[in-house]
């Protein structure tokens, strides 16, 4: 390596300084790959990965809250939940007291969430099982990262690449929030499956779920976010990866969810 590019990369370094976590918000829309760049020579901080992710799943759980008080939505939610345990009737994972049980009970939790109690437990049951998913994902993508691609850097390191990106998961749910209340049924996302009302659980609906500008521009601004976090001089591998890891991992969740109906929840 050149001396003279190393104190060049020094000098800009302490030139631009660290980034504030703002700046490294707005760089995610702005300016990903410099963003990344400048925050990979820094130590990764928890505040940068915990700050968007509670913020994303805190903002999922409000929207929940405040779309079940629109009658429109609350019937439609309660009808869904209907629709999926005659569903598993139809297919004998259930017997039919089972599944008028299951109704009955649908009709109680609802009730029961919809109050200030219920919102208590809505936020905390989303943030704790939101974390749980979040390790699971960044794990598999840190143990490609590391083992396969060689990649230097921390868990800490892949966990503030996804919380940084998850800001622009932000924006897509409160688009989805908004659709919600206008079209007056829950929509999680900004799918042409979720606009065109089609059904995640059959393949068709399934492609179509995976037509999500908003989430395709995620996961291009995460491959970028681990290339730079990692220090890798090839973004390639890792589109690769999110965009296998997607895609791949999401149509083996969706067979699953075909022989074991309670799957079909997470494919919404």
């Amino acid at each position: 390596m050149d001396p003279n590019e190393t104190v060049n990369s020094s000098e800009q370094t302490q030139e631009t300084g660290e980034l504030s976590h703002s700046d490294k918000m707005m760089g995610v829309f702005t300016e990903p790959a410099r963003m990344f760049s400048i925050t990979s020579k820094f130590a990764a901080k928890h505040k940068d990965w915990v700050i968007p992710v509670l913020l994303f799943f805190i903002i999922i759980s409000v929207i929940r809250i405040i779309a079940m008080t629109n009658k429109e939505v609350y019937f439609e939610a309660k009808k869904q939940g209907i629709d999926r345990i005659e569903k598993m009737v139809e297919g004998g994972t259930m017997t039919r007291e089972q599944g008028d049980e299951a109704i009955n009970a649908i009709d109680q939790q609802m009730e029961f969430m919809n109050g200030p109690v219920g919102w208590v437990i809505t936020i905390a049951t989303t943030i704790i099982f939101g974390l749980i998913i979040i390790f699971i994902i960044v794990g598999i993508y840190y143990l490609f990262i590391k083992f396969l691609f060689k990649g230097e850097g921390s868990f800490t390191t892949a966990l503030v690449a996804t919380g940084l990106t998850t800001y622009i998961s932000i924006l897509q749910i409160i688009i989805a929030g908004i659709l919600t209340m206008t079209l007056g049924k829950m929509i999680m996302d900004t799918s042409l499956a979720s606009l065109m009302g089609s059904d995640k659980t059959t393949l068709t609906g399934w492609l179509l779920a995976k037509v999500d500008p908003i989430s395709i521009w995620a996961y291009i601004i995460l491959a970028i976010g681990f290339s730079k976090m990692f220090k890798s001089e090839s973004t390639g591998k890792y589109y690769a990866l999110v965009f296998g890891l997607w895609l791949i991992g999401g149509f083996i969740l969706f067979q699953l969810s075909q022989a074991i109906p309670f799957l079909q929840a997470f494919i919404q």
